[in-house]
């Protein structure tokens, strides 16, 4: 009886364990949605308070701050019209939250529409109440890349 008692208590716990997980990747993966419509909007108010001010943002011409970043979206030197999230994957560890999203991005650069495969990671640290995102790569893949969870 104690080991079905026990079993079953272990059991809980996990279960609780995965709710509250998924919670907080549910979270997090909002936000990220979140984040691609506010650079789709070009909402600097909603984005500078997302944005770390030690951030970095890796792109296929550089690596720049979150002033920088912020500056290129306000004036539309990038315009990130449209973020096409294909895949997601995420995980916690600790207060840290990484994100891998597969998407196709329609970006203005230059004047010009470009369309570009790209996995963007995506690295999130909770301070207090509020996630900050401390880092946002680019890489360029082939359309058929896959992200393995």
């Amino acid at each position: 009886m104690k080991k079905h008692l026990f079993v079953l208590t272990l059991l809980l716990v996990s279960v609780s364990f995965s709710f509250a997980q998924s919670s907080t990747e549910q979270e997090i993966k909002q936000l990220s949605m979140n984040k691609w419509q506010w650079m789709a909007d070009k909402d600097i108010a909603k984005l500078t308070p997302l944005f770390h001010p030690q951030a970095k943002f890796v792109h296929m011409s550089g690596t720049w701050t979150t002033a920088r970043e912020l500056e290129i979206i306000e004036t539309g030197s990038i315009w990130y019209k449209k973020a096409d999230v294909k895949d997601t994957a995420i995980e916690i560890v600790g207060n840290t939250a990484i994100v891998w999203n597969r998407i196709t991005l329609t970006a203005e650069v230059r004047g010009s529409d470009v369309v570009t495969e790209f996995t963007v990671t995506e690295v999130y640290q909770k301070e207090g109440s509020a996630w900050k995102m401390l880092a946002l790569t680019f890489s360029s893949v082939r359309d058929t890349h896959e992200i393995q969870k």
